[in-house]
């Protein structure tokens, strides 16, 4: 290869980076990598890259020579602060008409930001979330970019032969101008908060509940990824409980600590769906738990002094097993519900015009969130693409309320065994407040108005109207 041969530029070669690179190589683009720390350049290009048409910058001149121009650049880059040094530092070396593409996890103000500050200097800037993990990226991730659609047609080629593929078709599309690339992201990442709590409390429930032991649950989660909750959060579920801690030879869940982490993409979908008044129930409950479990110590302390049911009951195992299999499926719907019922308000305030089927339709292969399901609420946008929510769907709709049993008894038996099952018992309430033709919601703007004079409005007349509330 000589200079400028190179189709596209990367910088960052941590893990996505340097898988994405393979990917894109084994299909046939030339790509030029830059990392900041020369010595993981050298170590990747020697250990990982052979005979594939991948040339190394040790400089960023010499990176931004090897391209083609106009340019082509991903930044695979811890979001927040080290997008924006990097970007400072290509600005001097870059030209009209050049593309950064964001691969990140970035906030889509951000976004909006850096895409208003390069379009100033003649730069086109894409915002494209990537799904899919360290596997994804080397073998086929979902990839939601959003931006100028002339800039994505550019490479689109290159992102097409990349992606997953489900039946033949590419898990990736143009989404629509600015940040949607990256709110869609964002709303997936919070979609898969709330699956996962769902799926820790299924887990709860038959540990605690059930008594089942690690081998008994993989079964369990292997039989049910084989119906209609097949996916690969329910896939990769079945595999932990099968793993062997190597130090103690217990099983490896037995031994990891209940504190999980987060990075904040969830605390992103909770707070703007807060800001547009968009209930997201299971998402945000999904956030405030992973909270709570970083409070471990606390958690020891009360529980040696709070104590919860004291009387035991006992649960059929094999009715239960069913119960909970057909609620796990009806709370998994409302998730998505309330996922893409985000999605659509978001598109009509921020004019970003997005096609929901689109969005389901590359979610179905490549990212963290595939599932059999999916393919169910594709078809759902198909019928009605203008569908205001997936409850509303006559077969999601109905799917819901045939389980919707199953999910009461599961809520019962949780408070009744004294177990955290809030993201089932918030996604059952999401059902029964959406399908409320009357909630109590008078008498909050009642109370509103008498201590804060906030006015309320009445059925029988329009406009707005306060009481005196203090007078007789």
């Amino acid at each position: 290869m000589s200079n400028q041969e190179c189709d596209l530029g990367l910088i960052g070669l941590g893990t996505m980076g340097r898988n994405f690179v393979l990917n894109m190589a084994d299909h046939g683009t030339a790509v030029a990598v830059y990392n900041r720390t020369a010595e993981k350049t050298r170590e990747f290009l020697a250990q990982e890259v052979g005979s594939r048409p991948i040339r190394a910058g040790y400089a960023l001149p010499d990176f931004v020579g090897l391209l083609q121009p106009p340019r082509a650049i991903i930044l695979l880059v811890a979001a927040g602060d080290p997008v924006d040094a990097v970007i400072k530092e290509l600005l001097p070396l870059m030209a009209a008409g050049d593309l950064i593409i964001d691969g990140g996890n970035s906030h889509f103000t951000d976004t909006n930001r850096r895409a208003k500050i390069l379009a100033s200097k003649g730069l086109n800037f894409i915002g494209m979330g990537i799904s899919g993990g360290e596997q994804g990226a080397r073998y086929g991730p979902s990839l939601m970019p959003g931006g100028p659609r002339e800039a994505y047609e550019r490479v689109a080629p290159i992102m097409e032969a990349a992606a997953a593929k489900v039946n033949g078709e590419p898990c990736v599309t143009y989404l629509g101008p600015g940040s949607s690339g990256h709110y869609v992201k964002m709303v997936h990442n919070g979609i898969e908060y709330g699956v996962i709590e769902l799926l820790a409390e299924s887990y709860d429930l038959l540990k605690r509940g059930l008594g089942l032991k690690p081998e008994e649950l993989a079964e369990v989660y292997d039989r049910w990824n084989s119906s209609e909750l097949n996916s690969f959060l329910l896939e990769i579920t079945a595999r932990i409980f099968r793993r062997a801690d190597e130090r103690t030879g217990q099983p490896l869940v037995n031994v990891i600590l209940d504190k999980a982490r987060q990075k904040g993409t969830g605390m992103w979908t909770s707070w703007d769906a807060m800001d547009l008044q968009v209930p997201t129930p299971t998402i945000d409950v999904a956030v405030v738990l992973r909270g709570l479990s970083g409070h471990k110590e606390q958690r020891l302390a009360a529980a040696r002094v709070l104590k919860g049911p004291q009387k035991a009951i006992a649960l059929n195992q094999e009715q239960f097993l069913a119960r909970l299999q057909n609620a796990l499926y009806a709370a998994i719907i409302t998730t998505y519900a309330q996922g893409l019922a985000l999605l659509k308000k978001a598109s009509e305030t921020y004019a970003y015009d997005l096609n929901l089927e689109a969005v389901v339709r590359i979610w179905r292969g490549g990212c963290i969130i595939r599932a059999s399901l999916l393919e169910e609420i594709r078809q759902a946008y198909v019928a009605t693409p203008d569908l205001a929510n997936l409850l509303l769907d006559p077969h999601l709709g109905r799917a819901f309320m045939d389980r919707q049993k199953d999910l009461r008894e599961v809520v019962k038996a949780a408070i009744d065994l004294g177990l955290p099952a809030a993201g089932l018992a918030v996604s059952l309430a999401y059902f029964d407040a959406y399908r409320s033709a009357q909630l109590p919601a008078n008498l909050i703007q009642a109370q509103r108005d008498f201590f804060g004079a906030h006015t309320y409005e009445r059925l029988d007349l329009p406009g707005t109207f306060h009481t005196a509330w203090e007078e007789e």
